[in-house]
């Protein structure tokens, strides 16, 4: 609660909840808001441009932009979400075992990290989509598997910080198990950087999936992307603009949101940045 009335206080963090919470709601209530079926071929009505009955327009096919941007959504936030979501969870394990245990699992987990993280994100998402596939679940399993390595290193960080405090110390002296360490002191105590290092990463993860769209790679046709229909209206850029320029503005807004929020709730769970949170 207390997180939450500050992020009420902030100007900033308020804004990108707001973002949020826009671009959340149009996704979760689509197939109420979207005035037309996404998938719908209507050939007469092809590169129809804004109107009264199509507020954002109409692509090469008939079907209606708005209604297309609105269903895109889902995927691009469902996809970050779960893909963030199970990195953080495999990620935030092999760094407490590093940085807790260390011994040659530290050694041997974290040079596999350094391997995957020597590889550019792009080119390693294309290697890893064109193995397995380009749905939905091999989506979030692709973008997991960029960003683990990303979280195994902060949360190592982390934990063998808070590793030499003190209360850890105290806590080994007294005899208390190392998973009872662990689960009572190491753990609430880097829950903030657990929390903070998602929230960024969400807006990545976003960004790499409309990227892989854009490619060809990520969500299939017809299905609707933000990424793919930029992919799709690039070629008419200049005679029917609406085809990228609305898709472009609600990714905009997203990872705005996103970034706002995510660098707000830093600010405010880090007490040496807490006095910038009016900012």
């Amino acid at each position: 609660m207390e997180i939450l009335r500050r992020i009420c206080q902030n100007r900033k963090a308020l804004t990108g909840a707001l973002l949020i919470l826009f671009v959340s709601l149009s996704g979760i209530f689509a197939s109420w808001l979207a005035p037309y079926d996404p998938i719908q071929i209507d050939p007469q009505n092809g590169f129809k441009s804004p109107s009264s009955n199509h507020l954002l327009g109409t692509d090469f096919y008939g079907r209606d932009v708005l209604s297309r941007i609105i269903w895109g959504v889902r995927p691009s936030l469902a996809i970050g979400l779960f893909s963030v979501l199970l990195s953080c969870l495999i990620g935030t394990l092999i760094g407490f075992v590093t940085g807790y245990f260390r011994g040659w699992t530290d050694h041997l987990l974290m040079r596999l990290m350094d391997i995957l993280l020597s590889f550019p994100i792009i080119v390693l998402a294309l290697a890893i989509v064109a193995t397995i596939g380009g749905n939905l679940i091999n989506l979030v399993i692709t973008i997991s598997i960029l960003f683990i390595p990303r979280f195994a290193r902060i949360i190592r960080g982390e934990v063998l910080s808070l590793k030499e405090q003190d209360f850890v110390e105290a806590a080994r002296a007294v005899g208390a198990s190392d998973f009872s360490i662990i689960c009572k002191h190491i753990f609430p105590n880097s829950v903030q950087q657990i929390i903070v290092t998602a929230t960024v990463f969400v807006s990545s993860a976003i960004l790499i999936e409309s990227g892989l769209s854009f490619l060809g790679v990520g969500v299939v046709p017809p299905s609707p992307s933000l990424g793919n229909m930029l992919s799709e209206g690039r070629s008419n850029i200049l005679g029917a603009p609406w085809l990228t320029v609305f898709p472009g503005l609600m990714l905009m807004i997203t990872l705005t949101g996103l970034n706002l929020l995510g660098d707000s709730i830093r600010d405010i769970l880090d007490p040496k940045l807490r006095h910038r949170g009016n900012g």
